[in-house]
């Protein structure tokens, strides 16, 4: 059952610490899923965690995660090879797509070698809602700022560009995040730009931001834009989903 039309949700959060089980669907993902449309049955969702290195032990907590919460969760892998053999079928048969945290610029350099851009935009354009993490954020727009290359950020600005804009991620909790993105749209190395604090989601419908979601309480996302030469930020209220902490 696709969404209503190509859905993105773009955040970042979407896992919570859990006493029994180590890590848990939180509202953002939960979100993701609602999104899809998916009704009557069990929803299917694919972790790709290409930017973690497709760690065996964290995708193992993952799936526990997905079971807790009623959702089937099955794995694409890039390492040491894919692990099925028509990925373009087999993604095509869940609901979402979650792209966890990790390395953006290895991420994008898997993908481009195994050719899974434009797998990702057809079954996008066919309903399956595409959503992640940090670098499972930045991937779906024209770039942003990642520490893939050290502890000093850096910019990328060749994801997929499925959305015509940059993102910032986790931009209330790591200090250089902001300025860098400010500097990045200010000279032009990125065009307008949405973040997100930390818990925080943008939700995009086709190519358009529709609303910012939160899974908790007191938090933001922002518009950042060109003017002349400088860059001048807008905060955006995010609306607080249900089960936000």
């Amino acid at each position: 059952m696709p969404a209503d039309g190509p859905t993105i949700l773009a955040t970042s959060g979407g896992l919570v610490a859990d006493p029994r089980t180590q890590i848990a669907f939180g509202p953002l993902i939960r979100y993701a899923i609602e999104l899809s449309g998916v009704t009557g049955r069990r929803p299917r969702l694919c972790h790709i965690a290409t930017a973690g290195g497709d760690q065996r032990a964290f995708q193992a907590e993952f799936q526990g995660a997905g079971r807790a919460s009623g959702v089937d969760v099955a794995t694409l892998n890039f390492f040491p090879m894919p692990n099925v053999t028509d990925i373009p079928s087999f993604l095509g048969e869940h609901d979402v797509i979650w792209v966890g945290g990790g390395s953006t610029v290895n991420l994008l350099a898997v993908w481009r070698a195994h050719g899974l851009g434009p797998v990702l935009s057809e079954i996008w354009k066919a309903g399956v809602v595409l959503a992640g993490v940090s670098a499972g954020s930045v991937c779906w727009h024209v770039g942003g700022t990642t520490d893939s290359f050290g502890p000093d950020l850096r910019p990328v600005t060749d994801a997929l560009g499925f959305l015509p804009y940059a993102n910032g991620v986790h931009y209330d909790a790591e200090l250089q995040r902001r300025p860098l993105l400010h500097r990045l749209v200010a000279d032009g190395t990125l065009p307008t730009a949405y973040a997100t604090d930390n818990f925080v989601g943008l939700t995009y419908r086709g190519t358009e931001l529709v609303e910012a979601v939160s899974e908790a309480k007191g938090k933001s996302a922002y518009k950042v834009s060109r003017s002349e030469n400088h860059a001048v930020e807008e905060r955006i209220e995010p609306r607080v989903l249900p089960g936000a902490y």
